[in-house]
Parts: structure tokens; sequence; C-alpha cells
């Protein structure tokens, strides 16, 4: 079995958009449109993710709470597991109709649905009075956040520009440690209250982000691929014309991405029945679920679950039981997390996606194997230094876990999904994320309770796994946009008619624009490869791909 290779290996599309894209040297903030957009998707899509930070290390800093313990008659082993994985199973219980929302409604409407769940859900936690409530407001919480995690991720990458879409994907998972520092800070501040507010300030202030979404979703614009998916051209053009071409309609690469878009997906759906048994019976599509589904267990079972939910416990097996120490840790660690999970984003340009994975997931391996000689060291001689040298590689360990599955998840799934399956697509990463998350968060405290430091183990076999796994099944995805990697295993002859179509469109077509009252009506020749005359090979498709000469493209 051999390498999965660089993308060109993978029978890409000819990089038609890239060559306009890298001709482009004004950078974004230079774009005032652009610049507004950006601003507008901060707390919109990217900061989706602050609410799983919040709710990841909120779990984890009331466990240092007394009041929280005392409040809940101290819940420990299997009790204190399934408190913590009911977030992840109420976001498992929503995953089947994640996707028909956002193909159906659209991106914005899916986010605005998922964020008011999660401002009910935190509302119900924050008014808990037994164990059984604060369990089934967290399963509402987690039923919430695949809408927005789903459709957030796929709308970020197809709003922003070609050129920052791989930063911009990569910063909404960044932007998990900004929930999940705002909630350590907030939970320290809280220890001193002697209440049970010590525990409900931190729960009603998690509805914060949601609330952020509700406000500002709907005044961003939907994504252009979803509006041509439905034959609302006229919007696309718009939204296209708008954001990326800064108002100007005769804009060359406007036309090119416009162009490039409505091909694509008009082959997609030509060839696509969009369900979910294709998934499976298509071999480039299943290799896609193949790989998506092992990044979302990935994602979750290399240890970084420990860190986010049972940090207390971690630090317990090494001596530190101070509830203010673990909270000066846990604001630390959320720090630098932030600090280092933006830099690595801002240079995610630069580098391939499988070379990050595989020095992600290699040094991994490195920091679990002296973290668990380390407490193995401290628990025979219960010397200081082997202590100090985990706190140590925890810390490195999380800037080793940011450089590939924090900063590429999203990045590399929103350019592994081709349009027609993308929702689908991402549903399933978070379907094996959640298990895995469930089951890691359920199993570990059980796991430390039972064999203590002999836990870390498991974590060294599995990234071991991960690493093979990577290098003979990942593909590169690095340098290309998303509609040349929409055939990235698929047979060459559709990359090929998308190409040649764009080309063409490109080289010889006639664009006509015509501005009445400020719209703008765009037609276009459309090429369909074959043997000898171009010329006699040409026809003209509106947007749904079938209409005679002279269609608009906005026509409804």
């Amino acid at each position: 079995m051999s390498p999965a290779g660089t993308a060109s290996s993978a029978r890409q599309a000819e990089p038609v958009l890239t060559r306009l894209v890298d001709l482009d040297d004004t950078p974004w903030y230079r774009k005032r449109n652009l610049r507004r957009l950006y601003a507008l998707l901060l707390p919109t899509c990217i900061g989706i993710e602050m609410t799983s930070g919040f709710d990841s290390q909120m779990i984890n800093a009331v466990q240092i709470a007394p009041a929280w313990h005392d409040y809940f008659n101290h819940p420990r082993g299997a009790l204190l597991g399934i408190i913590s994985a009911a977030y992840n199973l109420g976001a498992i219980c929503s995953l089947p109709i994640v996707p028909y929302v956002n193909d159906t409604f659209g991106r914005r409407w899916a986010i605005f649905i998922g964020s008011w769940i999660m401002v009910v859900g935190s509302l119900v936690q924050t008014l808990s009075v037994r164990v059984g409530m604060y369990i089934g407001a967290r399963f509402l919480l987690g039923f919430g956040i695949p809408f927005c995690i789903i459709a957030g991720s796929s709308l970020m990458g197809e709003l922003a520009y070609p050129k920052e879409r791989p930063i911009m994907t990569s910063l909404f998972n960044a932007l998990w440690f900004v929930g999940s520092l705002i909630a350590a800070g907030i939970s320290f501040a809280t220890l001193s209250i002697k209440s049970d507010w010590a525990w409900r300030v931190p729960s009603i202030l998690q509805a914060a982000p949601s609330l952020l979404q509700i406000i500002f979703i709907f005044f961003i614009p939907e994504s252009p691929r979803f509006l041509i998916s439905k034959d609302r051209h006229k919007e696309a053009w718009h939204t296209i014309v708008t954001y990326h071409a800064e108002g100007d309609y005769t804009s060359r690469f406007a036309a090119a991405e416009m162009a490039q878009i409505h091909h694509t997906i008009r082959i997609e759906l030509a060839n696509s029945k969009r369900s979910w048994l294709e998934l499976l019976t298509v071999p480039g599509l299943r290799k896609r679920v193949i790989i998506g589904s092992f990044l979302g267990v990935f994602t979750q079972w290399s240890g970084n679950t420990l860190l986010s939910y049972y940090l207390n416990d971690l630090l317990g097996l090494i001596g530190y039981n101070d509830p203010e120490f673990i909270g000066k840790i846990n604001v630390g660690l959320n720090s630098w997390n932030l600090v280092n999970a933006v830099i690595i984003s801002l240079l995610v340009r630069r580098f391939p996606r499988r070379k990050m994975y595989l020095i992600c997931a290699s040094s991994l391996l490195c920091c679990y194997i002296i973290w668990t000689v380390a407490v193995q060291q401290y628990t025979t001689t219960r010397k200081l230094a082997p202590a100090r040298l985990t706190i140590a590689i925890i810390f490195i360990y999380q800037a080793c876990y940011n450089i590939g599955y924090n900063a590429l998840t999203y990045t590399f799934l929103v350019e592994l999904f081709p349009f027609a399956h993308r929702a689908k697509g991402i549903t399933i990463f978070q379907f094996f994320g959640r298990s895995a998350a469930f089951f890691t968060t359920f199993v570990n405290p059980i796991g430390l309770n039972t064999i203590k430091w002999k836990w870390l183990i498991t974590y060294c076999a599995w990234l071991a796994f991960e690493i093979l796994f990577i290098y003979f099944m990942f593909p590169e995805t690095y340098g290309r946009t998303l509609e040349e990697l929409a055939f990235l295993f698929e047979d060459r002859a559709r990359a090929e008619e998308a190409t040649f179509n764009v080309e063409k469109q490109m080289e010889h077509s006639d664009h006509r624009y015509s501005r009445m009252d400020e719209q703008m009506s765009w037609e276009m020749d459309v090429v369909i490869p074959g043997d000898n005359n171009d010329e006699e090979r040409m026809r003209r498709v509106s947007g749904s791909g079938q209409k005679q000469a002279n269609a608009s493209w906005w026509e409804e």
C-alpha cells in the first residue's frame, strides 16, 4: 500500500482560479468589503467554537469548585463521566437532521436554529436543581452545537476569499481557546463564591457566544455555492462581486469564480443523488468518509480529552490537589493554547496538509511517552522533578496538538468534501468525533481511578496507529480552490470537463453585461469537451444548465 501522496496524484483539476488568485497582491485589509465580511464572520462563524471551548473548560473548571461538588453530592466515576459526556451525547443525537437543515434552508438558518437551542440549554443548566436536570441541560447544549459547527465551518470556507480561506477555517478552531480561556478565567474568579452561584454564573455566561450569532448571523450573506445549488444565481453573483471583487462587475476574477462554482456544482449535482447511501457506494466518496471518520476519532482520541475534562484528576496523579494552583494552571494552559493556535493558523497557508498532520501525530506520541514515564516515576519515587516535567509536557503537548488537529481540522474537511456532500461529510466527522469524545469522557475517569498512570499507555498505542493512517490515507489538498478539489478521487473526465469549460469561458466566451437600476445580467458560453471543432461543441446554458442562447444567469 502506498502513501496518499500529493494532490496531483489524487487527480485534481488544473488550477484555473488559483492562477488568478496568485496574481492578486492586494492584502485583504485594503479591501473595504472583504474587511467588513471578515469582521462579521468573527462573531457569527469563527466565534462558534467559542461555545465548545467554553463548555469543555467550564465542566473542567467547575470540578475544581467545592461549591459544585457539594451541590451535586460529589459525583465520581460513572456519574462524573456521564455529566461530562452528556454534551457529546446530545451532539450525536442531533447529527441525523443537521445536513437536511443545512442543505434545505441554508447555512445561516442552521446557525440561527442551533444558537437558540444552546441559549435554552444554558438557561436550563443555570437553573438546575438536580443532577439529572444538569445532565439534561448539557445534553441540550450538545444537541445545538452541531447545527452551528457544520454550518459555520462550511459557510466560512464558502464565503472567504480563496487566498484567506485556509487561515479563516483554521481560526475557526483556534477560537475554541478563546471560549476555553474565558471559561477558565470566569470559573477561577468565581471559586471564592461560597454559594452555588460559583458554578451558576459560568453556566449563564455560556449563552453569550450563541447570542452573538443570533444577533449578527443575518448581517452576512448566504453561501454563493448554496445559492447556486438552489438556482438563485442573481444573489450568488452579487455576493461574489461585492466581497471578492469589491463591487466591480467587470472583474475577471469574479467571472472566473462564478463560472468555476457554477460548472463544478452542475457536474456534481448531475452525477449525484446527494443521498447518505451514495457516500458508501461511490468509491471516491467512500474514501472521503473513511478519512473524515478517522479524523473525527483522532481529534478526540489523541489524549486531549484528558486535559479538557479531567485536568484536576491528572494533576492529582502527580500530587497537585490545591484548587487555586490547578485553577492557575488551567488559565495558563488556555492562554498558551490561544497564542500558539492563532500563530499556527496564520501560518497554515505555508505548509502542506499531510506534513503538518504527520508532524502533529508524531510529536504527540513523543509527548505521551515522556508524560507516561514521568508520571510513573513520580508514582514510584514521589520526587518533584517528574511532577514538574509532567506539567511542562502538558504545555508542549497542547502546542503539538494544535499543529494539526486544531489548526487543520475544518480547513482539511472543507477541502476534502465537495459541495454536494460537504454538510453530510462534516456531519460524519462530527458523529465519529462526538462518539469518540463521549466514550473517552465516560471511560477516562474510570481508567484513571482504576489503573492510574497506566491508562496513559493506551493513548501511546493509539497515537502510533494515527501516524500510520495519516501517512497511507490522507491526500494532499494544499494550494487549490474548493472547486479544483471537488473531484479529488473521482473520474478524471469530470475534473477535465469543469476545467475545460471554465478555461474556454475565460478565453473565448462573450461576456455580456447590462446595467439597469443597478441590476447586472451575465450570459455566458459553456463549452462541452469533446473531439474536433470546439465551436461546434459550444452551447449556452443557464445556472441550471439546460437553457438556450441568451439565457440569463439570474433568471429565476
